[in-house]
Parts: structure tokens; sequence; C-alpha cells
């Protein structure tokens, strides 16, 4: 019983050969070669074109580089931590800052729930956060009724 040649074999042999350039007419098109075998000497033609000097004389322009968090996720990040490290659920966004190294957040919670709701006492929380979404530090800003929403500035 003949031996199976494994996959790889058979489809190297299955590749039709292209003559050398030298015995191929000039009216013979050139062979269709996969990407594999052109990447080398594409990458052999960079590297031997030198690259176009630019003009030294007017200064580089600092790239803008995207925030790795944007807006939306960095208050949601914001409240997610509020909720874990204070165990109550965050009731609104009230601030949103984009600072240098991140975003300042603030977060509104209900600290006691009373009857009637006017009376429910709230806090704001201050988070900080760094461009990935990690918390940088949070920390209590105010303490206030939510009907006397009034002396807050």
């Amino acid at each position: 019983m003949p031996r199976e040649r494994p996959r790889e074999e058979r489809h190297r042999e299955e590749r039709p050969r292209a003559r050398p350039r030298e015995e191929r007419d000039r009216s013979e098109p050139e062979p269709e070669r996969d990407r594999r075998d052109r990447e080398p000497e594409e990458r052999d033609r960079r590297e031997r074109e030198p690259e176009p000097e630019r003009d030294r004389s007017e200064p580089e322009r600092p790239r803008t580089r995207r925030p790795a968090l944007v807006a939306r996720d960095a208050a949601r990040s914001a409240a997610r931590h509020v909720q874990g490290l204070t165990g109550r659920a965050p009731e609104g966004v009230t601030s949103l800052e984009r600072t240098e190294d991140g975003w300042t957040i603030g977060i509104e919670v209900v600290e006691t729930h009373r009857i009637p709701d006017s009376t429910d006492l709230l806090a704001e929380y201050q988070v900080e956060l760094d461009d990935s979404g990690e918390l940088v530090s949070y920390r209590r800003t105010e303490c206030y009724y939510r009907g006397r929403a009034e002396n807050r500035t």
C-alpha cells in the first residue's frame, strides 16, 4: 500500500512551477504568485528605497492621541467603582472632566432612603480614573437632602 503524503507536500507538488524569466517567451504572462511569495520581494524593495526627507525647519506636530477611555465609558466605570466601594447604587453622574492623566467624575448616590423621597439624604462622590478606567482615588465631597438642593452650587 503506498504511503499517504502529508497535505503540505501534495499542495507543493500540485503548484505549477514557473520557468525562469530567461526561458519565458515575452508574450507569455507571468505566472500568478501568491502573497507569501511576493512579501519578501516587496519588503526588500521598501528597505532599499530611502525615506523621503522631511523639512527639519518646521517643527513636528504633536500627534493627538485618542484617549483609551471615552467619556461614557469613564462615567460607567466610575459608577461601578462607587457602587463597589459604598455598596449603594449610583443615582446619576453630576460632573465629568477630562484631565491630563484620565478623568474626574462626580457621582451622586442616595445615602439614606426616606419617606417622602424629597427627604432622601444624597451624597456626591468625586472619582478619579486613569486612562484605562482604573480607580485612582475617590472621596465624598458633599452630603445634602434631596429637597434642599438649592444650597448646592
